[in-house]
């Protein structure tokens, strides 16, 4: 494995989700204070998930024929316009209002949906950053190299808000200004430090082999696939079920265990601490003892447990017990159905099928807020969880129907000749 690449691979992602920490638990409040409605601020934060669902399969499949370095550079370069222009909202929105002659509040909401919606389509830096290891492993150790973006992600998103936090009492915008100097920082070390990973004669079979473009067709045929099709069937039904956790648990903190915000921002800390610390050195190990499709079921039957524990945590105490296992298998199960899926196609085919996955991940996080707030709201603090076990109870079901007990399917011609 070469460790200068996965180091400086590391170091981009934590700078990149550093910086997407900083302003996220902030964007409720900037928008607040300009007259935006609940829902306004709840489209604020689905509009990047939205259009991350079109540009992470296009950024992937663009990666495929042209390399990982210049759509890395294309992606943070948008990562960086989207916070400069959130930072300088207010001035912007002002100077528009005057020029056309509306709301000023109107408009500066306006630029903020802007700065969302070009950093959710720029925002593929994670599935190239996965294409990229998956490049630069064997398939021994890509867990453990997966295992490390995961960790990288964690770590940002622990600081990040925290960070965030602190850079907020001198005005909301300043969070935003200093996430756009990270990615500014990350461009430079894209430009100057990293080199490309994917070879000439790699791009080229890339480019004869798929059109640039992204559709629902395309998603449905690689669903259909035999090797691809389930692992992404699991990864979608999985990030659904832990993101009715991640999007709800503020709420359920707030309404069943009565935490303030404080205590909820330690809590989910503690969660990403735990999520880094098993993605940066639980998974490689248990990669080399285990078969991943082993690994993938038992993670899938103890999430189910620890979803439905959480649903009934009745303190503190407990809860802080069951986010053990959640945290532990969430990490396991995010890591290695990436590492199986890059295993289940071919070289130049890794970075659309990573984008494509980047896609359903975002579908869910539009899905969960909905789903999880109407079903607290109509049943009780219980219920997101409850249905998070229970999407979990079909995905053990799936998992042990299609990848246990069914053997390997034969390959396919777009499918890669060294799959395990």
């Amino acid at each position: 494995m070469n460790n200068k690449r996965l180091f400086n691979i590391f170091v981009i992602v934590f700078i990149d989700l550093l910086g997407f920490g900083l302003i996220l638990p902030l964007l409720p409040f900037y928008a607040d204070q300009y007259g935006a409605t609940p829902i306004v601020v709840g489209l604020l934060t689905a509009v990047y998930a939205a259009t991350q669902l079109i540009g992470a399969p296009l950024l992937g499949r663009l990666s495929d024929r042209f390399g990982r370095r210049p759509i890395l550079l294309i992606s943070i370069f948008g990562t960086f316009l989207g916070f400069l222009i959130f930072g300088v909202a207010e001035p912007a929105g002002e100077f528009l209002a005057g020029w056309l002659g509306s709301s000023v509040n109107g408009m500066i909401i306006g630029v903020l949906f802007f700065s969302r919606a070009l950093d959710g389509f720029t925002g593929g830096n994670i599935s190239v950053a996965q294409a990229y290891i998956t490049d630069v492993t064997t398939q021994e150790n890509r867990a453990r190299g997966l295992g490390l973006v995961g960790a990288a992600f964690g770590l940002g998103f622990i600081i990040g808000p925290a960070m965030g936090g602190f850079l907020s009492r001198y005005g909301f915008a300043v969070p935003a200004l200093v996430a756009a100097g990270l990615s500014a920082v990350n461009l430079l070390m894209v430009a100057f430090w990293l080199p490309e990973s994917l070879s000439k004669e790699k791009q080229k079979a890339a480019a004869e082999q798929k059109p640039l473009g992204f559709s629902l067709e395309e998603l449905w045929q690689a669903l259909q696939r035999p090797r691809v099709g389930p692992i992404l069937s699991i990864s979608f039904f999985y990030g659904l079920a832990f993101a009715l956790f991640t999007t709800i648990f503020a709420l359920f903190a707030q309404y069943r265990l009565y935490l303030n915000a404080t205590q909820t921002g330690y809590v989910l800390a503690y969660v990403g601490l735990l999520l880094a610390l098993v993605q940066g050195f639980g998974v490689g190990a248990l990669s080399k003892r285990f078969p991943e499709k082993w690994i993938i079921f038992v993670s899938t039957v103890v999430l189910s447990l620890s979803l439905l524990a959480w649903a009934f945590t009745p303190s503190l105490i407990l809860l802080l017990v069951f986010l053990i296992p959640l945290a532990i298998t969430s990490g396991i199960l995010n890591t290695v159905l990436r590492s199986t899926l890059t295993k289940s196609v071919s070289e130049d085919e890794v970075g659309g099928t990573l984008g494509l996955s980047a896609s359903l991940e975002s579908l869910t996080r539009l899905i969960a807020p909905i789903l999880g707030g109407f079903l607290l709201g109509s049943l009780g603090t219980w219920a997101p969880g409850v249905t998070g076990a229970l999407i979990m109870v079909g995905v053990i079901l799936f998992t042990w129907q299609r990848i246990i007990l069914k053997p390997d399917p034969p390959l396919t011609p777009n499918e890669s000749k060294d799959v395990q």
